[in-house]
């Protein structure tokens, strides 16, 4: 498919060594790009994390009592592919072994049917037996444990429904822990409450896997930090168990339990499910068996709907997704779609505008307005619809491709969008996905949050992203809103000169993202600190002319760790370099050489890296869609520079 825009897009001196290649790779990916369209102007790829979410799929078919042999198959399947070589299953592509991930993977395959005694589950069970048995394994893999009977409830933390009826000025509140924690929390309280026992049809137990009986085990609680506040904690905890039945009233678990219940209902978010992600939604369904719903209840099924509209089916084997991702993939594909040369006069840039537009979240007052009451709805979510949790990250990106759009009619998309992202940094001048101010560090010391993601502090990636918008629609550099977030992403510069990514695989992420919104704002690319930035790019450049950037990277002592290069991280590293006026470098044109040189199928690059993160050393991400339109993103951009004699791009990403 080539439009009347294409036909006129700039072209490379096809007298170079690398035009001609640069011009087809460029035409065949934004073919393959548009052709994955979807018929009302969306793209959404495939959004894979680990093994967890369908292990937990199948778990939670066994907690219903509702056994699909068919689907089960395909997830046990996809279970067994993944298995490491040291008998476990790792939290990204060719990680090391997690217990807590194999844990629920060697379940829930017991569950599917898989013999104990088949020499895959022999390795598992004895990985797991070495690195201290099931009882080492996470909170929330406990709590399923607890769940279907395998441990006692007290190898999990209280987490009891009546933290719904704390007030704010409360050490805890839901209101102080970030958007993700809570919508799998409250359901969770319930379950903490009630607990239920999983129906288990089949009767399948894991006690094998514990070097001591479960009930036997005494130190199930961690300290998540190692702070003297830790400990005081899990003291409290076990102080508060020995009491729990005469501290906590039934009449007033009753009411916290109908106000969590209410909670869940006000965000069911229809067949999007709670908080858009598989543990809330899979919580919540659940919460309503434990309460008694009949399984053909309206709430229960729509419920269910939601978790099932996960589920990737192959032929031979299947997955579950965390959640769904078409505004963040339809931002993104818009933006590598309008560097390639498609404008506002095409069918395809029309059709997602209109598409984005129409999913701006305008009348509903989400959870954010907690910190920021007077600020108006206009962001956008992560999902097709979440409209109690618009995502800052996602509304800058959107707004950004709007305004590249040229659309007259989304003039009031943009600022309306852009008003909520001004409204929503915090006092630090840096911004945080879903929240203000959701800096409360002192609950990352209560066992429940061993998986250090409780909060949503401001980050850098994000920052740069709402940087990079604020620039790209006119704000100067002398506007308060600028000079915070420029101060703030000083202050958080690394040694080496990189930026942290908290959101993307890692520090090359991070860069770009700085580098991207630093040159739209008109930052000296001369100063000393974004030097240091270039220097660190380059240095991690390797020998094939690609970037890469392994996940273990977020352990502090494995900051360097590589294992291959990667499209999109060599696209990132290509961005950010032309970004900071690189573009006649040779690091750059050998960046190029290598995206024009590795595998693809049409406009999708082979990638098996995990090239995201949900949560730093606890849940990674591997986007579909980043090996497709960010490389062609960054051709294109090497492309249009070298066509303009220019050395960089007035766009904020």
């Amino acid at each position: 498919m080539v439009t009347a825009n294409r036909e006129t897009a700039p072209s490379v001196d096809h007298g170079d060594a690398i035009g001609y290649a640069l011009e087809q790779v460029i035409e065949q990916a934004s073919d393959w790009l548009t052709h994955r369209q979807a018929d009302d102007g969306h793209w959404v790829f495939e959004l894979e994390a680990d093994t967890t979410i369908p292990s937990e799929y199948i778990l939670l078919n066994h907690y219903l009592g509702y056994i699909d042999d068919s689907i089960e198959g395909k997830l046990a399947t996809y279970i067994r592919k993944r298995q490491g070589t040291h008998g476990g299953w790792p939290l990204f592509h060719d990680g090391d072994f997690d217990i807590s991930a194999t844990v629920k993977a060697y379940y829930a395959l017991k569950l599917a049917g898989d013999d104990p005694d088949a020499p895959h589950m022999q390795r598992a069970r004895e990985a797991v037996l070495a690195h201290g048995g099931a009882a080492k394994a996470n909170v929330f893999t406990r709590i399923a444990l607890a769940l279907f009977g395998q441990v006692p409830w007290h190898a999990t933390p209280i987490i009891r429904p009546e933290a719904m009826l704390l007030p704010k000025w409360s050490p805890f509140h839901l209101d102080k822990v970030s958007y993700w924690s809570r919508t799998v929390m409250v359901p969770l309280f319930v379950l903490a409450a009630l607990k239920p026992k999983a129906r288990n049809p089949r009767g399948i137990g894991v006690r094998e896997l514990f070097t001591v009986p479960p009930e036997e085990h005494k130190d199930y609680l961690t300290n998540p930090t190692g702070h003297w506040i830790g400990n005081g904690l899990i003291m409290l905890d076990r102080l508060l168990r020995t009491f729990e039945p005469r501290i906590f009233p039934q009449a007033i678990e009753r009411k916290a339990i109908g106000k969590a219940m209410a909670f869940v209902k006000e965000r069911f978010n229809d067949e999007d499910g709670l908080g858009g992600i598989f543990p809330a939604m899979a919580n919540a369904v659940m919460a309503m068996d434990a309460l008694g719903y009949a399984h053909d209840h309206p709430d229960f099924v729509t419920a269910r709907r939601a978790i099932d509209k996960l589920l990737v089916v192959y032929n031979g084997e299947a997955y579950c997704q965390p959640c769904l991702s078409p505004v963040w993939d339809t931002a993104l594909a818009l933006h590598a779609m309008l560097e390639a040369g498609y404008d506002e006069g095409d069918p395809e840039v029309e059709a997602a505008v209109q598409w984005l537009r129409d999913r701006q979240i305008l009348d509903v007052a989400g959870d954010w307005t907690s910190n920021r009451e007077n600020v108006r709805p206009g962001g956008w979510a992560f999902q097709y619809r979440n409209d109690h949790y618009p995502d800052v990250d996602d509304t800058a990106a959107v707004v950004m491709a709007l305004h590249r759009a040229r659309h007259d009619a989304s003039r009031d998309s943009i600022a309306r969008g852009a008003e909520w992202v001004l409204g929503m940094q915090s006092s630090n001048g840096g911004w945080g996905a879903f929240d203000a101010e959701n800096e409360h560090e002192f609950l990352n010391h209560i066992p429940f949050a061993d998986h250090g993601a409780l909060l949503d502090p401001p980050t850098v990636d994000v920052t740069a992203r709402c940087l990079g918008m604020l620039a790209q629609l006119g704000y100067p550099r002398e506007h308060p809103a600028v000079e915070r977030a420029i101060r703030f992403i000083k202050s958080e510069q690394e040694d080496d000169g990189s930026w942290f990514g908290r959101w993307g695989t890692n520090y090359i992420y991070g860069t770009w993202s700085v580098l991207s919104a630093l040159n739209a704002v008109g930052e000296d690319l001369e100063e000393p600190y974004i030097r240091a930035a270039v220097a660190w790019l380059k240095s991690r450049q390797r020998d094939d002319g690609g970037w890469g950037e392994d996940c273990a990277t977020y352990w502090e002592d494995r900051k360097d760790e590589v294992k291959e290069s990667t499209p999109s991280q060599t696209a990132w590293g290509l961005l950010g370099l032309m970004a900071a006026g690189e573009i006649d470098s040779e690091h750059v044109k050998r960046g190029v050489a290598y995206l024009l040189s590795s595998p693809r199928d049409g406009g999708k690059w082979e990638e098996q890296s995990y090239n995201a993160v949900g949560f730093p050393r606890v849940f990674y991400l591997r986007y579909h869609g980043y090996s497709a339109y960010f490389p062609l993103w960054a051709l294109a951009r090497y492309r249009n520079l070298r066509h303009g004699n220019a050395k960089t791009t007035m766009y904020g990403m």
